[in-house]
């Protein structure tokens, strides 16, 4: 992606996504904060026919888990402008600030994250992106934020431990409206180590399925990420939504 050359962006199909084509093609996301890198990654503008420049950032699929699910196909990330997300597993912000891009000045991103050090990027990047409220509070006990935690469309995360479906459900049952969203991202080996990875993503399915999880699809993170997968689909869908999805 070099500056000189002329890149032409275009929207992806996932609203508020975007493809910047160049010489290869990147993802990219609509930056909130012009004139800003959050963690030193490129960024393109383009010019409008009205002479006004957007720019754009591009989004590293090997530094985050939802752009490589993205490349990976999914079908709905459920997360577009004006969706509210509340993010398990921020870290230090690195895909917390695109997810911030794409949701835009109408959106809202919780972002909780336990560890004090990537803690205190991710304060900093929410700083600027004013629309993302970093959380430093550890996942597993959802009723110390939520105070500060509204209703959300989208639960999405990505904490790397073993019973990450029951922090998953905990925090739903907190915040996630009947009818939403989950994204949940699963290293197998973080989880199991000694069964192969298939085995412990059929595990993790079940185990979302038994907290009034509904899964609708599966895609593996590969080649961006080793034995991942990223797992989509609603929560407490309403009876009425069912049968008329099905006819």
């Amino acid at each position: 992606m070099k500056g000189g050359s002329k890149v032409v962006v275009q929207p992806h199909r996932h609203d508020g996504v975007f493809v910047a084509k160049g010489k290869e093609d990147a993802l990219c996301t609509k930056n909130m904060v012009p004139g800003e890198s959050v963690y030193g990654e490129k960024r393109v503008s383009v010019q409008n026919e009205d002479g006004t420049k957007v720019e754009y950032r591009i989004w590293n699929p090997f530094r985050s888990k939802l752009a490589a699910a993205i490349l990976g196909g999914v079908d709905n990330i459920w997360i577009a402008p004006g969706t509210r997300v509340l993010y398990l597993g921020a870290a230090s912000g690195t895909t917390v600030s695109h997810v911030s891009d794409i949701v835009g000045p109408t959106g809202v991103v919780y972002a909780v994250e336990f560890s004090h050090r990537s803690g205190r990027d991710l304060v900093n990047m929410a700083k600027k992106h004013t629309n993302v409220i970093p959380i430093i509070e550890d996942a597993r006990h959802p009723a110390r934020y939520r105070m500060l935690v509204g209703m959300v469309d989208v639960v999405f995360s990505d904490v790397a431990q073993p019973d990450q479906a029951r922090i998953l459900a905990l925090n739903a049952s907190y915040f996630l409206k009947n009818g939403g969203h989950f994204v949940i991202s699963i290293k197998a080996n973080c989880i199991d180590s000694t069964v192969p990875a298939e085995a412990v993503f059929a595990q993790e399915v079940k185990k979302l399925q038994a907290e009034q999880f509904k899964p609708s699809e599966q895609v593996t993170l590969e080649p961006f990420e080793r034995d991942h997968a990223c797992v989509v689909g609603s929560y407490r869908m309403p009876k009425k939504q069912k049968l008329a999805t099905e006819s």
